[in-house]
């Protein structure tokens, strides 16, 4: 089973996907930082393209949460609160535990290998230093348990709040050195593979309260 990519280098993307994925990857990385004015004509001129792919771009973001309107000046790169992110991890931590129990009733060992793939990717973007990607394989692997479970509510749950997730955890994964990150997915891997679901499930909490209580300071 193949590592999912937000996009293909090989696939040929529309105008808008492309104005998309780069301003996502640019708030994302802490490049367009929050308050941040998206000038519609600006960035058309900066992208060599029409305003109309520029608004589809900036609608999808705004769906996302990544950028708000602000009344008679247009769009904005969004804040991030402390509150949002406790909310978030406390939702995580409420849900996350139910699909990974799910997830390991139903494992096979292509799942396995799937996931072994995930962490082997994410030392690969550490050794390539692309924080990002990173950040992208993290996704791939937790959301996996969501997807997994045969809940589509929480499936549904997980891509409304993955977007939020990985622009926070972009800033806070700056905090972790060398492989701590993939090697603590490691360990929850080990843990799924030796069928204590009570002790995976601990693990996975525990880890999520670094994040939840996370200051920046």
């Amino acid at each position: 089973m193949s590592i999912e990519t937000a996009s293909s280098a090989h696939t040929p993307i529309s105008l808008s996907e492309h104005v998309y994925i780069t301003l996502k990857r640019q708030i994302m990385k802490g490049e367009l930082l929050p308050g941040h004015r998206m000038i519609v004509l600006d960035i058309a001129k900066q992208f060599s393209v029409s305003q109309a792919p520029v608004r589809e771009a900036l609608e999808r973001l705004k769906q996302e949460g990544l950028i708000v309107g602000k009344m008679n000046k247009g769009s904005a790169v969004s804040e991030i609160t402390a509150q949002e992110i406790r909310d978030i991890y406390e939702l995580r931590q409420l849900v996350e535990g139910s699909a990974l129990r799910a997830t390991m009733k139903v494992l096979e060992d292509k799942d396995i290998a799937y996931l072994e793939s995930v962490i082997a990717g994410m030392r690969e973007a550490i050794d390539q230093e692309d924080p990002y990607r990173l950040v992208e394989l993290d996704m791939l692997f937790h959301g996996y348990f969501y997807l997994r479970s045969g809940n589509a509510l929480l499936y549904d749950i997980w891509n409304r709040i993955k977007t939020k997730i990985m622009r926070f955890i972009s800033v806070t994964n700056q905090d972790h050195q060398g492989y701590s990150i993939p090697d603590s997915h490691s360990v929850i891997l080990d843990l799924i593979k030796s069928g204590d679901v009570d002790r995976t499930e601990e693990n996975l909490i525990r880890g999520l309260d670094f994040y939840k209580n996370y200051t920046g300071e």
